[in-house]
């Protein structure tokens, strides 16, 4: 008899799932395509555009909880991070408030992060007692102090320099195309500082804690005048693509079309789908590296199971440290793309809970732990969320066609159509978690 054995092929993938994400991007595909053809192909690359903003804010996202399990409901707050990045980069100076204050402001913050500083070194060197608690808290009091007596005076001077227009320092007048990895630096650097203190929390504590601290970085953005102007907002911010105007009074541009006005908007929203598709596709191309290497293994390993990870010599906070910033940094570069896409930086737009939840819809739909799931979460839920409201209004135009106008039961239903948006949302989320718990896409 022959020794040979027979061997088996290795496994792969199995093809109805790859089927069924080819499948499920093509009927997003068709939706935005539809808006196009039903409404205006302007209406469609609107949603696009932000549709892939909505898709990188949710790779930020399922980066800290698809891969590490960390519920971070302060998304906004780095988001806006990004955002003042915009301005702080962009933004030319105002060369009347720094001679004004500007300069004191500098000086004021310096002083301030020393008392920090001087406080935590107090603490650490000196041996627990009472004499150590006295010794903190009169560095505290005693720098605050300091640094109140030189800030306010600065920043009453620069924000009195023409309130109505500026009223605050301005920024470096770089390219606005460098401020979007600035925004993800910056919302790294308060990733780092919020992680040191706040990732050794139980998830329904971080929870509460990161969603306090985003409400306190809007609370600066929207009260330090001096900043980026509170909310008085900062409009112009420049553009990477042209300006409209400019395309309308290219001559050569006026004659290729018949009708160069919305031929101009058109072509300035698919330069910004340019750039940002570029974006995500490197940021998708360098998550699927990060997640099938070694590294991805560890941290699944972690989020599976944080003793055993532990027990075989991992350090489990400083991987999780690692993660939050890597998923902040991303989501404060979206924040810089959106603000830029919207030429202006408003304070008040930014809503912790609300638009936090629309995020985390997104990644839980489209497939936590799945990189390409959170980008199909991005674009299908911001579809749904913009288109719901007018369905939702042509629906209770139908249903109370034949009642009489004026009726109350006809206004009521005409007025719950502005709160169909939040209903599908619940709803679209309690479908899918029945029928598909893991997600449209879910994690290999």
């Amino acid at each position: 008899m022959s020794d040979a054995t027979t061997t088996t092929a290795p496994t792969t993938t199995p093809a109805p799932r790859n089927s069924k994400a080819i499948l499920l991007f093509a009927l997003v595909a068709v939706l935005f395509i539809g808006t196009g053809f039903v409404q205006s192909w302007n209406t469609a690359l609107t949603i696009f555009n932000m549709g892939l903003i909505s898709a990188i804010m949710a790779l930020g996202v399922n980066m800290q909880w698809g891969y590490a399990g960390l519920f971070n409901v302060g998304v906004m707050g780095f988001v806006a991070l990004g955002g003042l990045a915009a301005v702080l980069v962009s933004s030319d100076p105002v060369p009347e408030a720094w001679a004004a204050g500007g300069f004191g402001v500098l000086l004021g913050l310096v002083l301030g992060a020393a008392t920090i500083v001087a406080a935590i070194l107090t603490y650490t060197k000196m041996p627990a007692g009472r004499l150590r608690t006295l010794a903190v808290l009169a560095v505290l009091l005693g720098g605050f102090a300091i640094f109140r007596t030189v800030f306010d005076p600065a920043v009453a001077a620069v924000e009195a320099v023409d309130p109505a227009s500026t009223g605050f320092l301005g920024g470096l007048g770089l390219p606005v195309i460098l401020a979007w990895p600035m925004g993800g630096v910056l919302a790294a650097g308060a990733a780092w500082i919020i992680g040191k203190t706040a990732l050794g929390l139980r998830s329904d504590y971080l929870a509460i804690a990161t969603l306090g601290i985003a409400e306190i970085i809007i609370a600066i953005l929207k009260n330090e005048d001096w900043l980026a102007r509170g909310v008085k907002n900062v409009t112009g911010i420049p553009r990477p693509v042209p300006y409209e105007v400019d395309l309308q009074a290219n001559e050569a541009f006026v004659n290729a079309f018949s009708d160069p006005v919305t031929a101009s908007t058109i072509t300035v929203k698919l330069a910004y789908a340019a750039l940002f598709i570029v974006i995500l596709a490197a940021l998708i191309w360098l998550s699927e590296k990060a997640w099938n290497s070694p590294w991805g293994r560890m941290m699944r390993a972690i989020r599976d199971n944080e003793v055993s990870a532990s027990a075989m010599g991992k350090d489990v906070k400083a991987r999780h440290l690692q993660i939050f910033i890597l998923g902040s940094a991303v989501c404060g570069l979206a924040g810089a793309m959106m603000t830029t896409l919207d030429s202006q930086l408003v304070p008040g737009t930014y809503q912790p809970l609300r638009f936090t939840f629309l995020v985390w819809v997104m990644v839980i739909v489209g497939g936590s732990g799945n990189n390409w799931g959170a980008v199909l979460g991005g674009f299908l839920i911001w579809w749904l969320w913009v288109q719901v409201e007018p369905m939702g209004l042509m629906l209770m135009q139908g249903i109370t066609y034949f009642m009489e106008p004026g009726s109350p039961l006809s206004d009521h239903l005409l007025d719950s159509a502005a709160h169909m948006r939040l209903l599908t949302m619940g709803l679209i989320l309690l479908l899918v978690l029945r029928f598909s718990p893991r997600g449209l896409i879910p994690e290999r």
